[in-house]
Protein backbone atom coordinates (compact mmCIF):
# COMPACT_ATOMS: atom_id res chain seq x y z
CA UNK A 1 0.00 0.00 0.00
CA UNK A 2 1.06 3.59 -0.59
CA UNK A 3 2.16 5.29 2.62
CA UNK A 4 1.23 8.87 3.51
CA UNK A 5 3.00 11.12 5.95
CA UNK A 6 3.18 14.66 7.31
CA UNK A 7 6.29 16.83 7.62
CA UNK A 8 6.97 19.17 10.56
CA UNK A 9 9.61 21.82 11.21
CA UNK A 10 8.36 23.37 14.51
CA UNK A 11 8.87 26.95 13.29
CA UNK A 12 7.63 29.99 15.20
CA UNK A 13 8.02 33.13 13.02
CA UNK A 14 8.17 36.55 14.71
CA UNK A 15 5.08 37.78 12.81
CA UNK A 16 2.94 35.06 14.42
CA UNK A 17 5.00 34.48 17.57
CA UNK A 18 3.67 32.21 20.33
CA UNK A 19 5.55 30.58 23.14
CA UNK A 20 7.77 27.77 21.88
CA UNK A 21 6.27 25.51 24.53
CA UNK A 22 2.87 26.07 22.93
CA UNK A 23 4.23 25.49 19.41
CA UNK A 24 5.75 22.16 20.40
CA UNK A 25 2.76 21.05 22.48
CA UNK A 26 0.24 21.87 19.75
CA UNK A 27 2.38 20.19 17.08
CA UNK A 28 2.68 17.03 19.14
CA UNK A 29 -1.08 17.10 19.64
CA UNK A 30 -1.56 17.35 15.87
CA UNK A 31 0.80 14.42 15.34
CA UNK A 32 -1.28 12.32 17.73
CA UNK A 33 -4.39 13.35 15.79
CA UNK A 34 -2.70 12.41 12.51
CA UNK A 35 -1.91 8.95 13.81
CA UNK A 36 -5.55 8.51 14.85
CA UNK A 37 -6.63 9.60 11.35
CA UNK A 38 -4.58 6.85 9.75
CA UNK A 39 -1.41 8.59 8.58
CA UNK A 40 1.54 6.24 8.28
CA UNK A 41 4.58 8.48 8.75
CA UNK A 42 5.71 11.61 10.56
CA UNK A 43 8.76 13.38 9.14
CA UNK A 44 10.91 16.02 10.81
CA UNK A 45 13.55 18.39 9.45
CA UNK A 46 16.60 20.25 10.77
CA UNK A 47 18.18 23.68 10.51
CA UNK A 48 20.14 25.82 12.95
CA UNK A 49 20.27 29.43 14.14
CA UNK A 50 17.05 30.51 12.42
CA UNK A 51 15.08 33.35 14.05
CA UNK A 52 11.87 31.31 13.97
CA UNK A 53 13.45 28.40 15.86
CA UNK A 54 13.44 25.94 12.95
CA UNK A 55 13.87 22.55 14.67
CA UNK A 56 17.57 22.13 15.53
CA UNK A 57 17.47 18.91 17.59
CA UNK A 58 15.78 16.10 15.70
CA UNK A 59 16.66 13.13 17.87
CA UNK A 60 15.07 14.87 20.86
CA UNK A 61 11.98 15.67 18.77
CA UNK A 62 11.77 12.14 17.37
CA UNK A 63 12.09 10.68 20.84
CA UNK A 64 9.15 12.79 22.03
CA UNK A 65 7.07 11.71 19.02
CA UNK A 66 7.98 8.08 19.70
CA UNK A 67 6.83 8.36 23.30
CA UNK A 68 3.47 9.88 22.28
CA UNK A 69 2.57 7.55 19.40
CA UNK A 70 2.28 3.82 18.92
CA UNK A 71 2.01 3.10 15.19
CA UNK A 72 3.37 5.80 12.86
CA UNK A 73 6.90 5.57 11.57
CA UNK A 74 9.08 8.53 12.54
CA UNK A 75 11.60 9.93 10.10
CA UNK A 76 14.07 12.73 9.56
CA UNK A 77 13.79 14.49 6.20
CA UNK A 78 16.49 15.44 6.64
CA UNK A 79 19.03 15.48 9.45
CA UNK A 80 22.19 17.35 8.42
CA UNK A 81 24.74 14.59 8.84
CA UNK A 82 28.02 16.54 8.41
CA UNK A 83 27.11 18.63 11.47
CA UNK A 84 26.88 15.58 13.76
CA UNK A 85 29.41 13.26 15.30
CA UNK A 86 28.38 9.97 13.65
CA UNK A 87 28.97 7.75 16.68
CA UNK A 88 26.92 9.99 18.96
CA UNK A 89 24.23 10.16 16.29
CA UNK A 90 24.26 6.37 15.96
CA UNK A 91 23.72 6.07 19.73
CA UNK A 92 20.91 8.63 19.71
CA UNK A 93 19.20 7.02 16.71
CA UNK A 94 19.45 3.57 18.27
CA UNK A 95 17.87 4.96 21.45
CA UNK A 96 14.97 6.50 19.51
CA UNK A 97 14.51 3.25 17.63
CA UNK A 98 14.27 1.39 20.95
CA UNK A 99 11.82 3.91 22.45
CA UNK A 100 9.65 3.61 19.33
CA UNK A 101 10.02 -0.19 19.14
CA UNK A 102 11.59 -0.08 15.70
CA UNK A 103 9.81 2.86 14.02
CA UNK A 104 12.68 5.21 13.11
CA UNK A 105 13.76 6.04 9.54
CA UNK A 106 16.97 8.06 9.60
CA UNK A 107 17.05 10.34 6.58
CA UNK A 108 20.23 12.38 6.22
CA UNK A 109 21.36 15.19 3.97
CA UNK A 110 24.40 17.25 3.16
CA UNK A 111 23.29 20.71 4.26
CA UNK A 112 23.71 23.85 2.20
CA UNK A 113 23.58 26.93 4.47
CA UNK A 114 27.11 28.30 4.82
CA UNK A 115 26.33 30.07 8.10
CA UNK A 116 25.45 26.81 9.82
CA UNK A 117 28.80 25.27 8.94
CA UNK A 118 30.69 28.39 9.96
CA UNK A 119 28.94 28.43 13.34
CA UNK A 120 29.94 24.82 13.98
CA UNK A 121 33.50 25.42 12.80
CA UNK A 122 33.17 23.04 9.84
CA UNK A 123 34.67 23.79 6.44
CA UNK A 124 31.64 23.91 4.11
CA UNK A 125 33.75 22.52 1.27
CA UNK A 126 34.40 19.26 3.14
CA UNK A 127 30.77 18.35 3.75
CA UNK A 128 30.53 15.77 0.97
CA UNK A 129 33.57 13.83 2.17
CA UNK A 130 32.35 14.07 5.76
CA UNK A 131 29.00 12.69 4.60
CA UNK A 132 30.63 9.65 3.01
CA UNK A 133 32.72 8.86 6.08
CA UNK A 134 29.87 9.43 8.52
CA UNK A 135 27.52 7.18 6.52
CA UNK A 136 30.04 4.34 6.67
CA UNK A 137 30.52 4.86 10.40
CA UNK A 138 26.76 4.86 11.11
CA UNK A 139 26.36 1.47 9.48
CA UNK A 140 29.31 0.06 11.37
CA UNK A 141 27.87 1.37 14.64
CA UNK A 142 24.61 -0.49 14.04
CA UNK A 143 26.29 -3.88 13.96
CA UNK A 144 27.13 -5.81 17.15
CA UNK A 145 30.85 -6.02 16.42
CA UNK A 146 33.43 -3.52 17.66
CA UNK A 147 35.19 -1.51 14.96
CA UNK A 148 37.91 1.06 14.42
CA UNK A 149 37.90 3.82 11.82
CA UNK A 150 40.73 6.07 10.67
CA UNK A 151 39.46 8.54 8.08
CA UNK A 152 40.28 12.09 7.13
CA UNK A 153 37.69 13.62 9.46
CA UNK A 154 36.70 10.92 11.95
CA UNK A 155 38.90 8.62 14.03
CA UNK A 156 37.62 5.94 16.40
CA UNK A 157 39.27 2.99 18.10
CA UNK A 158 37.50 -0.16 19.24
CA UNK A 159 33.98 1.31 19.25
CA UNK A 160 30.99 -0.88 20.08
CA UNK A 161 27.63 0.88 20.25
CA UNK A 162 25.18 -0.46 22.82
CA UNK A 163 22.31 -0.89 22.96
CA UNK A 164 21.74 -1.76 19.33
CA UNK A 165 18.65 -0.51 17.45
CA UNK A 166 15.60 -2.75 17.26
CA UNK A 167 15.66 -2.70 13.46
CA UNK A 168 18.35 -4.78 11.79
CA UNK A 169 19.39 -3.34 9.46
CA UNK A 170 18.62 0.16 10.65
CA UNK A 171 16.93 2.15 7.82
CA UNK A 172 19.16 4.85 6.32
CA UNK A 173 17.94 7.19 3.58
CA UNK A 174 19.58 10.10 1.79
CA UNK A 175 17.77 13.24 0.73
CA UNK A 176 18.67 16.26 -1.33
CA UNK A 177 17.92 18.50 -4.27
CA UNK A 178 20.91 17.74 -6.48
CA UNK A 179 22.33 15.05 -8.74
CA UNK A 180 25.16 14.60 -6.25
CA UNK A 181 22.68 13.59 -3.54
CA UNK A 182 21.15 11.02 -5.88
CA UNK A 183 24.55 9.64 -6.82
CA UNK A 184 25.53 9.26 -3.17
CA UNK A 185 22.29 7.41 -2.31
CA UNK A 186 22.69 5.02 -5.23
CA UNK A 187 26.41 4.45 -4.64
CA UNK A 188 25.98 3.72 -0.93
CA UNK A 189 22.82 1.68 -1.44
CA UNK A 190 20.35 3.72 0.61
CA UNK A 191 16.79 4.84 0.10
CA UNK A 192 16.09 8.32 -1.23
CA UNK A 193 13.88 11.19 -0.07
CA UNK A 194 12.84 13.27 -3.08
CA UNK A 195 11.59 16.71 -2.14
CA UNK A 196 8.79 18.55 -3.87
CA UNK A 197 11.17 20.51 -6.12
CA UNK A 198 13.06 19.03 -9.07
CA UNK A 199 12.06 15.48 -9.97
CA UNK A 200 15.19 13.45 -9.24
CA UNK A 201 13.48 10.07 -9.12
CA UNK A 202 14.39 9.03 -12.70
CA UNK A 203 18.05 9.78 -12.00
CA UNK A 204 17.93 7.82 -8.73
CA UNK A 205 16.48 4.78 -10.50
CA UNK A 206 19.04 5.10 -13.30
CA UNK A 207 21.96 5.30 -10.90
CA UNK A 208 20.71 2.39 -8.80
CA UNK A 209 20.62 0.32 -11.98
CA UNK A 210 24.14 1.47 -12.84
CA UNK A 211 25.35 0.12 -9.48
CA UNK A 212 23.30 -3.08 -9.96
CA UNK A 213 21.29 -2.30 -6.83
CA UNK A 214 17.53 -2.38 -6.40
CA UNK A 215 16.01 0.96 -5.35
CA UNK A 216 15.60 1.45 -1.63
CA UNK A 217 12.73 3.12 0.13
CA UNK A 218 11.64 5.99 -2.11
CA UNK A 219 9.70 8.84 -0.52
CA UNK A 220 8.31 11.80 -2.50
CA UNK A 221 7.20 15.21 -1.33
CA UNK A 222 3.81 16.38 -2.56
CA UNK A 223 3.40 19.86 -4.10
CA UNK A 224 0.39 21.10 -2.13
CA UNK A 225 0.05 22.71 1.29
CA UNK A 226 -3.73 22.68 1.69
CA UNK A 227 -6.77 20.61 0.65
CA UNK A 228 -10.18 22.25 0.29
CA UNK A 229 -13.33 22.29 -1.82
CA UNK A 230 -12.77 26.02 -2.33
CA UNK A 231 -9.02 26.50 -3.04
CA UNK A 232 -9.38 30.29 -3.28
CA UNK A 233 -10.80 30.53 0.23
CA UNK A 234 -8.13 28.19 1.60
CA UNK A 235 -5.43 30.19 -0.16
CA UNK A 236 -6.53 33.37 1.59
CA UNK A 237 -5.80 31.68 4.93
CA UNK A 238 -2.35 30.36 4.09
CA UNK A 239 -0.96 32.77 1.49
CA UNK A 240 1.26 34.84 3.80
CA UNK A 241 2.59 31.70 5.48
CA UNK A 242 3.45 30.17 2.11
CA UNK A 243 5.22 33.37 1.09
CA UNK A 244 7.23 33.44 4.31
CA UNK A 245 8.33 29.83 3.89
CA UNK A 246 9.05 29.90 0.16
CA UNK A 247 10.91 33.21 0.21
CA UNK A 248 13.26 32.01 2.95
CA UNK A 249 14.01 28.70 1.23
CA UNK A 250 14.69 30.43 -2.08
CA UNK A 251 17.08 32.88 -0.43
CA UNK A 252 18.96 30.03 1.27
CA UNK A 253 19.15 27.90 -1.85
CA UNK A 254 20.16 30.78 -4.10
CA UNK A 255 22.96 31.70 -1.68
CA UNK A 256 24.17 28.10 -1.91
CA UNK A 257 23.98 28.07 -5.72
CA UNK A 258 21.14 25.53 -5.75
CA UNK A 259 18.21 27.40 -7.27
CA UNK A 260 14.97 25.39 -7.29
CA UNK A 261 12.41 28.20 -7.53
CA UNK A 262 12.71 31.86 -8.61
CA UNK A 263 12.68 34.45 -5.85
CA UNK A 264 8.96 35.15 -5.31
CA UNK A 265 7.73 38.71 -5.75
CA UNK A 266 4.55 38.03 -3.79
CA UNK A 267 2.40 35.25 -2.43
CA UNK A 268 0.11 35.42 -5.43
CA UNK A 269 3.11 35.13 -7.78
CA UNK A 270 3.95 31.84 -6.06
CA UNK A 271 0.47 30.51 -6.68
CA UNK A 272 0.47 31.71 -10.27
CA UNK A 273 3.61 29.69 -10.98
CA UNK A 274 2.59 26.78 -8.73
CA UNK A 275 -1.21 26.42 -8.99
CA UNK A 276 -1.28 23.07 -7.19
CA UNK A 277 -0.20 24.65 -3.91
CA UNK A 278 -3.87 24.46 -2.84
CA UNK A 279 -5.96 21.67 -4.36
CA UNK A 280 -9.30 19.97 -4.08
CA UNK A 281 -9.33 16.36 -2.84
CA UNK A 282 -10.04 15.21 -6.38
CA UNK A 283 -7.02 17.07 -7.72
CA UNK A 284 -4.82 15.64 -4.95
CA UNK A 285 -5.87 12.12 -5.94
CA UNK A 286 -5.07 12.82 -9.57
CA UNK A 287 -1.64 14.23 -8.78
CA UNK A 288 -0.72 11.20 -6.69
CA UNK A 289 -2.12 8.85 -9.29
CA UNK A 290 0.00 10.50 -11.99
CA UNK A 291 3.15 10.27 -9.86
CA UNK A 292 2.57 6.58 -9.15
CA UNK A 293 1.85 5.86 -12.79
CA UNK A 294 5.13 7.49 -13.77
CA UNK A 295 7.14 6.04 -10.87
CA UNK A 296 5.51 2.95 -9.34
CA UNK A 297 8.69 2.49 -7.28
CA UNK A 298 7.54 5.28 -4.93
CA UNK A 299 6.78 3.76 -1.53
CA UNK A 300 5.35 6.81 0.20
CA UNK A 301 4.47 10.50 0.07
CA UNK A 302 4.60 13.34 2.57
CA UNK A 303 3.27 16.89 2.65
CA UNK A 304 3.45 19.91 4.96
CA UNK A 305 0.12 21.53 5.90
CA UNK A 306 1.34 23.14 9.15
CA UNK A 307 3.12 26.06 7.54
CA UNK A 308 5.29 28.37 9.67
CA UNK A 309 3.06 30.42 11.94
CA UNK A 310 -0.20 28.90 10.68
CA UNK A 311 -2.84 28.13 13.30
CA UNK A 312 -2.85 24.37 13.96
CA UNK A 313 -6.65 24.28 13.61
CA UNK A 314 -6.37 25.63 10.06
CA UNK A 315 -3.85 22.97 9.09
CA UNK A 316 -5.91 20.28 10.77
CA UNK A 317 -8.84 20.90 8.43
CA UNK A 318 -6.63 19.99 5.47
CA UNK A 319 -5.12 17.03 7.32
CA UNK A 320 -8.56 15.65 8.08
CA UNK A 321 -9.80 16.22 4.54
CA UNK A 322 -6.81 14.43 3.04
CA UNK A 323 -7.27 11.50 5.42
CA UNK A 324 -10.98 11.22 4.64
CA UNK A 325 -11.10 11.85 0.90
CA UNK A 326 -7.64 11.10 -0.51
CA UNK A 327 -5.90 8.36 1.45
CA UNK A 328 -8.75 5.80 1.24
CA UNK A 329 -8.71 6.01 -2.57
CA UNK A 330 -5.35 4.27 -2.71
CA UNK A 331 -5.25 0.54 -2.43
CA UNK A 332 -2.58 -2.10 -3.05
CA UNK A 333 -0.25 -1.13 -5.83
CA UNK A 334 -1.41 2.48 -5.82
CA UNK A 335 -4.65 1.77 -7.64
CA UNK A 336 -7.29 4.44 -7.27
CA UNK A 337 -11.00 3.92 -7.21
CA UNK A 338 -13.03 6.04 -9.63
CA UNK A 339 -14.15 9.44 -8.41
Amino acid sequence: MTRFGLWYDFRNPPAWRRSFADVYASTFEQIRQAEALGYDDIWTTEHHFIDDGYAPSLMAVCSAIAAQTSRVRIGTAVLLLPMHDPVRLAEDAATVDIISDGRLDLGVGLGYRLGEFEAFGIDWRTRGRRMDEASTILRQCWTPEAFSFDGRFYHYTNVKVTPQPVQQPMPLLFGGLSAQAVERAARLGTGFIAGAGADLIPLYLERCAAYSRPPGTLVRGLPFDAIADDPDSAWSEIREHVYYQRRMYVEWLNAAGTAVWPLPESADAIRASDPDIVVTPERAVRLIEEMLAEHPEITGFYWSPLLPGLKPATALRSIERFARDVMPRFQLGGQVSSL
